[in-house]
């Protein structure tokens, strides 16, 4: 039956009422032999029993450190088997493990730090130009100088153990292998009896959101949150422990971390990771090496695999699902993922951190118009609802804020009980800041952010469509609308774009492009051509940054 209002509630199904280790444990002991994780960069290659084998010797040597539960972890690193081993170790043991963005640097590594009040951190070396180390003893020079985990530093108060990837010895610091064959025969029965008493209510984990605006905030998460937020995504993909999952997204963010490698655990599927950081070349060649038959990303990587030059060469014959997330997928990338990458089966997810991160997704069976159009309907268990700045339910199709209710919303950000009401009401709506329409059948189309909405003039325009038209130029690989201030206006529309490799294209030609075809004030007054896009680590794109770039170089305030 037709909606009459924009507000939809998803399947109901039975939640998961485990922990997360509990279910790791239930998935090994139903096959341990079968592949759990793969990491060629590492030369790792672990059945389900071995896997767990590694991850109850880190969580054992975590207890022999002191660690208790509730206590905050910091992991600090690319992607690596020690983060994974991470992720699952610390759940066992009830530790909360905070994910540390790896293009921190200084001042944003002390705030994480300080702002959930971490006991210990472990960190890889290095990453591209972020010297982890280097930074780390810049922060606390006393490790040069202490016992390993006895740290007592001025900037970072709470901070008491350090442990660092590799074998290289460095003052202060623990090695990981040392810790991983710490644990006595007490820890060992200490995480047995952990495994029983430990609850699914629990937070188990700290999401520091992306960022695009403002400071981090720490999205705090449960066992429930994210392990049945994985659970319902991968049947979703219709996920089975036959299926190889191809994780080039930061474990990080949850989109790496919950709807990777928890996706995978949640179904007995196998983990697959390519390498550290995302590159185009490294993944197809392990997709296919690997016969996988799944493949996660964000728009712009997906781009980036499609666009290079013997792209016909791989064999991803395998491949059938996958999510595609971060940022709205343009309908023409849609196109050429079914089209040419044979992601028949693949689906959009939408959410936020504070959702674990998925609230809609589309289904394998929608029609291809629903599935370039939108992303999809409520998800299971998950309410959704589409509001006036009044806060009244909007009408069908009409544009306002995206709200959502169900199991999956965060318990709030970490020690800011002010900023959590501002995003959680009193009826447990969180409030996106998204701007969306719901259609007659519950379907939402993300149009933009309620901040990247431009008032020119008193008209509002959203970038999304403008975006979305200017994606059908055959020239175009990539393009950002947002508002740059204007005298008269108050806003103009300014663009960012990326031609595709060879094009000539110019500023002229865009606007002559648009003349005709969309409304005359959402024709781009400002057009310029990029390489590349100020973005975040997980590929959401930074408009702010690039709003404050364009002002100075037009001069404006």
């Amino acid at each position: 039956m037709p909606l009459t209002e924009a507000q939809f509630q998803g399947r109901t199904a039975p939640l998961l009422t485990t922990t997360i280790g509990q279910h790791l444990d239930q998935v090994a002991k139903k096959d341990p032999n079968h592949m759990a994780l793969i990491m060629p960069h590492q030369d790792i290659r672990w059945t389900y029993g071995t896997f767990v084998e590694e991850v109850d010797k880190l969580a054992a040597g975590l207890l022999n450190l002191g660690l208790e539960p509730g206590d905050r972890l910091g992991i600090w690193s690319p992607n690596r088997y020690e983060w994974v081993l991470t992720q699952y170790a610390t759940a066992k043991i009830g530790v909360i493990m905070v994910c540390v963005n790896p293009a921190y640097r200084l001042y944003e590594l002390e705030y994480a730090l300080n702002k959930v009040e971490c006991k210990a951190i472990i960190t890889a070396p290095s990453f591209k130009t972020s010297m982890y180390l280097n930074m780390l003893y810049e922060l606390a020079p006393e490790l040069n100088n202490c016992k390993a985990g006895e740290l007592k530093s001025a900037k970072l108060p709470h901070l008491e153990t350090i442990i660092r990837m590799d074998e290289e010895k460095s003052p202060g610091m623990f090695n990981f292998g040392e810790i991983c064959e710490a644990g006595s025969s007490e820890d060992f029965d200490r995480l047995i009896s952990l495994g029983e008493s430990l609850k699914a209510s629990d937070p188990i984990n700290i999401q520091f959101t992306s960022g695009t605006t403002g400071m981090p905030k720490g999205a705090t998460l449960t066992h429930t949150n994210i392990l049945n937020n994985a659970y319902f995504g991968g049947q979703s993909m219709r996920l089975t422990p036959d299926d190889r999952l191809c994780i080039p997204v930061p474990l990080y963010h949850c989109f790496g971390m919950v709807l990777g490698t928890l996706i995978c655990i949640s179904q007995g599927a196998t983990m697959v990771l390519p390498g550290e950081v995302f590159e185009p070349v490294q993944t197809l060649e392990v997709a296919a090496a690997e016969k996988c038959t799944a493949l996660h990303g964000v728009p712009t990587m997906f781009i980036a695999e499609l666009d290079l030059p013997d792209f016909k060469e791989y064999d991803l014959s395998a491949l059938r699902t996958g999510i595609i997330a971060g940022s709205t997928c343009p309908i023409e990338l849609m196109r050429r993922l079914i089209d040419d990458m044979e992601l028949t089966e693949i689906v959009i997810g939408y959410g936020q951190t504070e959702c674990s991160p998925i609230n809609t997704m589309t289904s394998i069976d929608d029609s291809l118009e629903a599935r370039v159009t939108t992303v999809g309907v409520a998800h299971a268990n998950w309410e959704l609802k589409i509001i006036r700045e009044n806060g009244v339910t909007a009408a069908i199709d009409e544009t306002g804020e995206v709200c959502s209710r169900g199991y999956g919303v965060m318990q709030g950000y970490w020690g800011d009980p002010e900023r959590t009401a501002e995003t959680i009401d009193s009826d447990g709506w969180l409030h996106s800041g998204d701007l969306g329409e719901m259609d007659e059948n519950g379907y939402i189309k993300i149009t933009g952010r309620i901040k990247d909405m431009i008032i020119r003039g008193g008209e509002n325009i959203y970038p999304r469509e403008i975006e979305e038209y200017l994606y059908s130029h055959p020239q175009i690989q990539e393009v950002q609308v947002f508002g740059v201030p204007d005298d008269k206006y108050g806003e103009q529309v300014c663009a960012w774009i990326q031609p595709k490799e060879g094009s000539e294209l110019k500023e002229e030609e865009i606007k002559e492009y648009c003349q005709g075809q969309i409304t005359h004030f959402k024709i781009p007054k400002h057009i310029q051509m990029v390489t590349e896009f100020p973005m975040t680590v997980t590929g959401k794109m930074q408009k702010f940054v690039m709003r404050d770039e364009m002002a100075k170089t037009l001069g404006l305030t």
